[in-house]
């Protein structure tokens, strides 16, 4: 366990990776058919695929908020 404490984007970036990391196997889910030969998956799959754009933009906001706040603490320390 880290013993350090959780900084304010810390689960949005969490949520991002772990959205993204689902649209990644979705991604490789949908284009394997398409090497091996296989019948091509349902276009459910191809709209799941783009989990991978949501889970990136949902860890960049994470990482937007979290340099947010380091800027307000840093700004209201030298203050």
């Amino acid at each position: 366990m880290s013993d350090e404490t959780p900084q304010a984007g810390d689960l949005l970036v969490r949520i991002g990776a772990i959205v993204f990391l689902i649209g990644a196997v979705a991604t490789l889910a949908t284009v394997t058919p398409l090497f091996v030969g296989a019948d091509p998956l349902p276009s459910v799959f191809y709209w799941v695929c783009m989990l991978m754009g949501a889970g990136f933009l949902i860890a960049g906001a994470g990482v937007l908020r979290s340099v947010a706040a380091q800027r307000r603490q840093a700004k209201s320390s030298t203050a």
